[in-house]
């Protein structure tokens, strides 16, 4: 195994954490290809400005998986986001791939970007638990992205709340 460069933790709560950062790692590049899924087939009112803003939702999406990712790996584990991995380990609802109305899109992420900010906050309760305080803060820092970027793409539509 490589080298833990967290040895404040103990080995139960390293573990514990590297497991908790892979599960969460593969929810948010499923729903980074989610995002790319909706960005590449919405048509509709309002269409430019959706799509525009769901490059930067998900250009978030791949720096808060990078920043799990190396956590994982200072704490001497292998980050688990191979697309076979993903596909295995992913909490959230596939995402359906008829869809095309932006409306449809918007409720569609809306309601996984809900479903992923509620395990990001459940992540955060564990890496407290565990002591891991740098965890908990890469989470929360993640999940602040993710309800800001809910935010933003369900702003678009009156049915998304």
């Amino acid at each position: 195994m490589p080298q833990n460069f967290v040895p404040f933790l103990s080995e139960n709560a390293r573990t514990e954490m590297i497991g908790v950062l892979n599960d969460r790692l593969a929810d948010t590049i499923d729903l980074s290809h989610a995002v790319k899924q909706a960005h590449w087939n919405l048509k509709g009112t309002g269409f430019i400005g959706v799509h525009e803003l769901l490059d930067d939702v998900t250009a978030h999406l791949r720096e808060g998986s990078d920043m799990m990712a190396e956590r994982v790996a200072m704490m001497g584990g292998l980050a688990q986001g191979t697309t076979q991995t993903v596909a295995e380990k992913s909490s959230l609802e596939p995402y359906p791939t008829e869809l095309v109305s932006v409306e449809d899109h918007v409720q569609a992420l809306v309601s996984r970007f809900n479903d992923y900010t509620v395990k990001l906050r459940q992540a955060m309760e564990a890496a407290d638990e565990a002591g891991d305080e740098d965890t908990a803060d890469l989470l929360t820092e993640v999940s602040r992205n993710a309800e800001k970027d809910a935010w933003f793409i369900g702003s678009n539509s009156a049915k998304a709340a």
